[in-house]
């Protein structure tokens, strides 16, 4: 990490002759684009510095711990020591952050569609735990998220959950949750305590802003209703108010049950409906991209996973990177940037060793 973070230090005078350039200042995207990158780098040499002091006043601690030989004292120095590693992880964290440079897509909004895979009931169960986990996650990190469609189990949980988040970075931090998602845990209804393992496929797709608007022809549209069924209250068995729309073009089909109304109830299944054809959109171009679904979550098949939860270990393992936390209790909590950040900088080097 040192090297890299020297590396992008020795580039502030090079963007400070930049910023002082008459013709940057003419170039807007130039000028935004520049003052970012320099306030970024600003920030990093700046917590480089607190990096070095920490481990430095760390390893004078240390030294002190060794000659000292009153006991009430070194309890001092010990508990100096022990904060001291707490900060210098969260500053190494902050500077793994900003080793990686924004990119354009890390506002984007999304829609994150949840399903049970093999495993009956209890994949059904963990997409409900999945669900909290994500809401949790995305309070900590100040994100909107908002239910687009969702399909109960009669079990308990989901058969299906599509949602939409938004907010600063929430597709730079959610944009590698894509794939199967293995469960291993003893579910509630086994009453000899034997660990089943289950799966969820989890999709990521990048909602269409206002540049990459879909036009969705009207002539090209199925849309039925249907009356509601499951929880919601009574109002949803009393009118078809539930909606099914088909992509006759693609045979794209979306669903939404869950207002009163069936006018807001189609509104949000043509924001998935969008979605999806972008995401479609983007294979025919790019099909050796990971945007297509298959790609992204295969068949949820317990073989095909991205991530393990062993509840009895209290351990999850991230089997891209070779990551693995006993703190399961804390990642069901919404605890998930330590992985996430992980997983980003895994990739964005993988960027610059394939560039």
């Amino acid at each position: 990490m040192e090297d890299k973070v020297r590396e992008l230090i020795s580039r502030l005078p090079e963007l400070e002759r930049e910023l002082s350039d008459p013709k940057t200042a003419q170039d807007q995207k130039k000028f935004r684009d520049v003052s970012q990158n320099y306030a970024r780098l600003l920030s990093l040499k700046d917590l480089w510095i607190d990096f070095q002091q920490q481990s430095k006043q760390l390893q004078e601690n240390q030294e002190f711990l060794k000659e000292e030989s009153d006991p009430e004292f070194a309890q001092v120095i010990q508990d100096e020591i022990a904060t001291l590693k707490e900060q210098i992880e969260k500053t190494r964290k902050k500077l793994e952050s900003l080793i990686v440079p924004p990119d354009p897509l890390d506002h984007v909004n999304i829609i994150m569609e949840l399903r049970a895979g093999t495993g009956g009931s209890e994949a059904a169960i963990f997409v409900g735990d999945c669900l909290r986990m994500y809401r949790l996650y995305a309070d900590a990190m100040g994100w909107k998220c908002e239910t687009l469609s969702c399909t109960e189990s009669e079990a308990g949980g989901f058969k299906e959950y599509i949602l939409s988040f938004s907010g600063k970075n929430v597709h730079r931090f959610l944009q590698y949750e894509a794939g199967t998602h293995r469960v291993q845990r003893v579910p509630i209804t086994e009453t000899q305590g034997r660990v089943h393992t289950s799966a969820i496929t989890v999709a990521v797709l990048k909602e269409p802003g206002e540049e990459e608007e879909v036009v969705i022809d009207d002539s090209d549209l199925k849309i039925d209703t249907y009356r509601s069924s499951g929880a919601g209250g009574q109002h949803v068995n009393t009118t078809d108010s539930a909606v099914r729309i088909t992509h006759i073009p693609t045979g794209v089909v979306v669903h939404c049950q869950e207002e009163r109304s069936q006018h807001k109830n189609k509104s949000k299944a043509l924001r998935v409906l969008g979605a999806r054809l972008v995401r479609e959109k983007t294979r025919r171009e790019k099909e050796e991209q990971a945007s297509l679904r298959s790609s992204q979550v295969g068949s949820g098949d317990r073989s095909e996973r991205i991530r393990t939860y062993n509840f009895s270990q209290n351990r999850v393992t991230d089997h891209r990177i070779g990551l693995t936390l006993y703190q399961l209790d804390r990642i069901m909590e919404g605890n998930l940037e330590e992985v996430s950040q992980a997983l980003i900088n895994h990739y964005y080097q993988s960027k610059l060793n394939h560039a």
